[in-house]
């Protein structure tokens, strides 16, 4: 297929209202049989593994790349200067930037805003919108910035705005807005990066105010806090943003996405943590032993692999360092990997270079 081919063979998937195993199988082999045949570093890796489209047959045979080699290679299937967009890691470990090249961003909007509406909006059209992070034209090389201007400029409302830009957190444009919004009625979201919500509720707490957002009001969180805040377990995170803002555990909806996909997955709520993670018809998600690759029971704790078709012009298949374990309609996320799984993914980053490398 040619790229045009597979784009558009992609976005009719994701216009899909749902896909069984069977469909998802067979749209996973064509991006596989795409990625093999222009993405160099991973046809050898793939060669080296004894595993090509005429001999793969079921998705879960797709060999997965681990995650920090985007650091290290460039994983294209298209050249790396035409991209329309490229999406930067933050750097946070090695102050190394994995790279995601999209020659067009049409299949990662598709793909974001489909699941966007049916996770977050649940229904509604618009909502109005507080964004903790700046915005795509500040930080064009951040998927997470992306995510909430196309968030904002779609599902939000036309008084919808950002409050952190060059200049830092607006906390007292923030405490107005959410003053208004708590008098009008109306819900209200709150969307932004897991640390940025700690300065506000750290000035919340030391002013002992506390707001009663209404009925209906929404927060969402991805990312974690990667060093740029105190850490929090996720119970007490949740219960912080539950009392400071008035909106319910439930109402605080956690994303779990990465700039090596093009797809996010979404829990229901944080009633109870860890909750369960699941993605969109267009993305599964499994748990292996990082040594073998080999499937892990239900229940059984390894390190999650996601195989995201709408990321079709790198790799469809990676390799986390996230732990967990897959459970009933979906995954729990456990943290990072440690132990033996750690130096698993540290074998399989090793052998992924040296066969990419030829």
């Amino acid at each position: 297929m040619t790229q045009a081919e597979i784009i558009e063979a992609l976005l009719a998937f994701i216009a899909l209202p749902d896909a069984s195993e069977a469909e998802f199988e067979a749209m996973a082999l064509k991006v596989f049989a795409y990625q093999f045949r222009n993405n160099d570093p991973y046809k050898r890796f793939c060669l080296q593994r004894g595993r090509t489209p005429l001999s793969v047959r079921r998705w879960r045979d797709i060999p997965a790349v681990p995650i920090t080699a985007f650091k290290d290679l460039t994983l294209s299937c298209s050249p790396p200067e035409a991209a329309e967009r490229v999406f930067m890691t933050s750097g946070t470990t090695q102050g190394v930037r994995g790279r995601s090249y999209h020659p067009t961003l049409a299949v990662w909007r598709r793909s974001m805003l489909v699941n966007f509406r049916e996770r977050f909006m649940r229904g509604r059209e618009r909502i109005r919108m507080g964004i903790l992070f700046p915005d795509a034209a500040e930080l064009p090389n951040s998927s997470l910035a992306t995510y909430l201007s196309l968030a904002r400029r779609e599902c939000g409302t036309p008084d919808s705005r950002t409050f952190i830009d060059a200049a830092g957190l607006d906390l007292d444009g923030l405490l107005s807005t959410l003053a208004e919004a708590e008098a009008s009625g109306e819900p209200y979201a709150l969307l932004g990066a897991s640390y940025s919500f700690v300065p506000v509720l750290d000035a919340l707490a030391a002013s002992g105010r506390r707001f009663a957002l209404p009925e209906g009001s929404l927060i969402l969180d991805t990312g974690g806090f990667k060093g740029q805040s105190r850490e929090l377990g996720p119970d007490e995170f949740y219960d912080a943003l539950s009392a400071a803002f008035g909106v319910p555990r439930s109402s605080c909806i956690n994303m779990y996405g990465m700039t090596e996909l093009s797809s996010q997955l979404y829990d229901d709520g944080n009633a109870v943590c860890p909750s369960v993670k699941s993605g969109p018809h267009w993305i599964r998600s499994r748990v292996v032993d990082p040594l073998t690759g080999a499937d892990l029971p239900e229940g059984q704790r390894g390190v999650i692999v996601h195989h995201d078709l709408a990321h079709f012009n790198c790799v469809a298949a990676i390799l986390t360092e996230d732990a967990g374990q897959i459970v009933p309609n979906g995954f729990k996320l456990l943290g990072r990997v440690d132990g033996e799984a750690s130096k698993g993914c540290s074998v399989a980053v090793a052998e992924f270079l040296a066969a990419a490398r030829g």
